[in-house]
């Protein structure tokens, strides 16, 4: 099993509070998150910006090892994944997550690749986890 951790912390509360987001590997360190960098403009970034380039990190990666195990030994993947944040009712939810791969493969037919990005589409352990049961744990004033 490999655990990987990422923190949170809102200072203030509603629109008024300000975040930092940080990673166990210290790609993100502190970097700022609130209102502003959710339904704005402002520098910093937001929850679904994180998903959509984990979405994508974890996608490419998987049609890669999907590739190399049918033989193919060079070419390029560049994927990008918007994820769709949308109302519903009072709050809001992550309606969806687009992906879209432009891949240099050669030797490889459109069908053959269709088949293996499908199957890394649902496959990636990102994808799963946008279907996966969640669960939490919880500390008041700790």
């Amino acid at each position: 099993m490999i655990n990987r951790t990422a923190s949170a912390r809102y200072e203030g509360f509603g629109k008024d509070g300000r975040g930092q987001v940080s990673t166990q590997s210290g790609v993100l360190a502190e970097q700022p998150y609130g209102f502003g960098t959710r339904f704005e403009d402002a520098p910093g970034t937001n929850p679904e910006e994180l998903i959509a380039a984990a979405h994508a990190a974890c996608f490419t990666m998987a049609l890669s090892f999907a590739l190399a195990k049918e033989g193919f030994t060079d070419g390029t993947l560049e994927t990008t994944a918007k994820v769709k944040l949308e109302k519903e009712g009072e709050g809001f939810k992550v309606s969806r997550s687009d992906l879209s791969v432009d891949a240099r493969v050669d030797g490889i037919d459109e069908d053959r690749f269709a088949a293996l990005a499908e199957g890394a589409k649902a496959g990636c352990p990102i994808s799963k986890l946008l279907n996966a049961e969640i669960t939490l744990e919880h500390r008041l004033n700790a």
